[in-house]
């Protein structure tokens, strides 16, 4: 992930709207579109729930899947995530 995310986010495989979601259920939704994606591919959520800026990296950890970059210092965020094994 690198120190300084751009403010414009970038182009991934897969896109998820969380915008207006509140926890659990952007991970919820997180957790389901990674079943359906194929390992490797990339996956951008938008969400605006300030518990995600905590949650989705937990999330990658936890499932080994990455975190490619992120910006999560003002809503909407957005994060970039590589699907794992």
């Amino acid at each position: 992930m690198s120190e300084v995310a751009t403010l414009t986010p970038p182009e991934a495989d897969h896109t998820l709207d969380a915008l207006g979601l509140r926890c659990p259920e952007p991970v919820m939704m997180i957790r389901k579109k990674m079943r359906d994606i194929p390992v490797g591919d990339t996956l951008l959520i938008t969400a605006d729930d300030p518990a995600t800026t905590r949650d989705i990296p937990n999330f990658c950890h936890f499932m080994e899947h990455t975190l490619i970059d992120s910006a999560a210092s003002t809503a909407p965020f957005w994060y970039l995530l590589r699907k794992g094994l």
